[in-house]
């Protein structure tokens, strides 16, 4: 009998690490010829350890099913052939809206399995959202959930989606012109692997982002950027064989393959899924208590709607490790959570175009509201507009190193290909040897990378460059404030003065006047910078967001644009 590897071994020369030091020094990557995740992890596991549970799926109604390894390979297998009968082959391009259904982690698995091309949607697209990424990416087959909405759209779209050949609905409901996924899946002949499946460099995955300032890009993810997304599940999540995992995500956002796929399984962990119609986070408490949950991950949101639930009503002595990304994290939140639960929340960072690419890892402490220390597998940088690097405490851009003064290297694992069909707007972001993110933040002298915010979001007042980042901090630790939202106005003596845009809690909403805009005023001023102050506070009942929940800021500054509608307060 052969000697056992275990699942990581196959993938890194070391398997574990003490220290910073020791994981920038020795991660270090094998990577297979023509890897596929379907094969090379999830069938393996199913070779290895049939049994073992791989996917804890359950709703709002309390239904629960439990996929075992071996339970995903056979029914993947099945969802492979079924897809084979329907026409779809290697490069076809298929959209996923599966909202948290099961039928998702089948449907990836599947067309990983065939070589075709995931495109994992929200089931919350307008029929022109889904027109427009029809024919943006030559979508062939759309598979959905059989619900009024989401089928309407799909069908009000096909006329003007001439690429679109197929149509299929999970169910409950179904319409004319949709294959009925179990009346004809459970038929579906048995599947043969074909004899070549892809390419390192195929195209496996592609993402449309939220677009929180323009159009949605379509991000496009080859077959090894799955692998780098084991270090995701496996340390920054800090997941084992057996650990049960909770990340809360659609799967139309790339979050869920970040928390609820690739990284997990490559630990052996198993996945968590609750299919809840509307979220709340005493649903969410009550099934980390319920299932045994012991590792979580969710954006800062959430986390702020949790710290306000009586946690003594809860059992959650299960809960061992919990992480969170999406959007920088209020220290307040952070320190309000730890002293409920006794657990660090550990921060990452990362992009639809990456992987993690910055996060507290076990063996590093964290500093609250830190976006935490740079993944090895990036090489990662700090630069200012000229191109020249950063010292410690100067704002610049966060960007990735991909090529040397020689334009050799390789694209690192986990970074994306391109922006499919865009050159133009590729090269844009992908220049003089690195993939500029978009993103400003500072280093502290131990390394740590803090948040400030997108180069369109930082305010220039004066002489000074502020990041919404910390203002919305401030903001966040008065006892009034939800939410907020941070922004630039044009001002003819300044250049531009800070504004905020602030959702106040229920109990606080009668108070929105004059007096308490001073209260929050004076508040910042003394949680940081002076010079930093809203000199403006607009009180609303909601902030405008995309239709995976990130702030708009690029709406609020277009509706300030408009000076008869902007109110000083200084």
């Amino acid at each position: 009998m052969k000697d056992f590897i275990t699942m990581i071994e196959r993938f890194l020369r070391q398997t574990t690490f003490t220290s910073q030091d020791d994981f920038i020094n020795n991660l270090r990557f094998i990577i297979p010829e023509n890897f596929n995740f379907a094969y090379d992890v999830m069938d393996a596991w199913a070779e290895e350890k049939p049994d073992k549970t791989a996917l804890i799926w359950t709703n709002d109604n309390d239904e629960c099913i439990r996929f075992s390894f071996k339970d995903i390979k056979e029914q993947s297998d099945r969802t492979a052939a079924y897809f084979t009968q329907l026409g779809i082959g290697r490069g076809d391009m298929v959209m996923l809206i599966l909202k948290r259904r099961y039928e998702f982690w089948l449907s990836m698995l599947a067309l990983h399995k065939i070589g075709a091309v995931a495109i994992p949607a929200t089931h919350m697209l307008t029929t022109h959202d889904i027109v427009y990424r029809n024919n943006r990416a030559g979508i062939k087959a759309i598979v959905c959930v059989g619900e009024e909405y989401v089928m309407r759209q799909v069908k009000q779209s096909l006329p003007d989606s001439p690429t679109v050949e197929t149509l299929v609905s999970i169910g409950p409901e179904q319409e004319d012109g949709f294959h009925n996924w179990h009346d004809e899946w459970a038929s579906a002949p048995a599947f043969t692997r074909p004899e070549q499946v892809n390419a390192n460099d195929d195209t496996m995955l592609m993402y449309f982002t939220s677009g929180t300032s323009g159009k949605p890009k379509m991000v496009a993810h080859d077959f090894l950027y799955a692998l780098g997304h084991l270090t995701t599940g496996v340390f920054w999540h800090n997941l084992t064989e057996e650990s049960i995992h909770l990340t809360v995500a659609d799967t139309g956002w790339g979050k869920a393959v970040w928390g609820k796929l690739y990284g997990q399984w490559f630990a052996g962990a198993a996945v968590f899924v609750f299919d809840h119609e509307k979220f709340t986070a005493d649903k969410i408490l009550r099934r980390i208590e319920q299932y045994r949950i012991t590792s979580f991950c969710a954006p800062p949101t959430v986390y702020r709607f949790m710290i306000h639930e009586d946690f003594s009503r809860y059992d959650l002595s299960s809960l061992r490790y919990c992480c969170t990304a999406g959007e920088a994290l209020n220290p307040a939140v952070y320190d309000k959570f730890l002293q409920l639960t006794g657990i660090h929340l550990m921060e990452g960072f990362g992009q639809t175009e990456t992987t993690m690419t910055l996060g507290t890892m076990p063996w590093t402490k964290p500093k609250p509201g830190s976006m935490g220390l740079p993944n090895p597998q990036y090489d990662i940088a700090l630069i200012k507009p000229d191109g020249t690097p950063c010292e410690d405490g100067e704002n610049g851009e966060i960007v990735i190193r991909v090529n040397d003064e020689n334009g050799e290297g390789e694209k690192p694992i986990g970074l994306f290909k391109e922006y499919y069909r865009d050159d133009e707007l590729t090269h844009r972001v992908w220049h003089d040897g690195y993939y500029h993110t978009g993103d400003v933040a500072w280093r502290d002298e131990d390394g740590y990378y803090w948040f400030v915010g997108r180069i369109d979001d930082v305010i220039k007042s004066s002489g000074y460059r502020i990041g919404p980042f910390e203002v919305e901090s401030a903001l966040m630790t008065h006892p009034a404030v939800i939410e907020c939202a941070i922004t630039g106005v044009p001002d003819d003596i300044r250049g531009m003065v800070v504004k905020a845009t602030v959702v106040l809690k229920d109990t606080w909403k009668n108070r929105g006047g004059e007096e308490l805009i001073k209260e929050l005023q004076n508040h910042v001023k003394r949680e940081t910078a002076p010079y930093k102050y809203p000199r403006i506070i607009e009180f609303v009942d909601e902030l405008p967001k995309t239709i995976s929940g990130k702030i708009r800021r690029v709406e609020i500054r277009e509706k300030d644009m408009h000076p008869e509608t902007t109110k000083k307060n200084d």
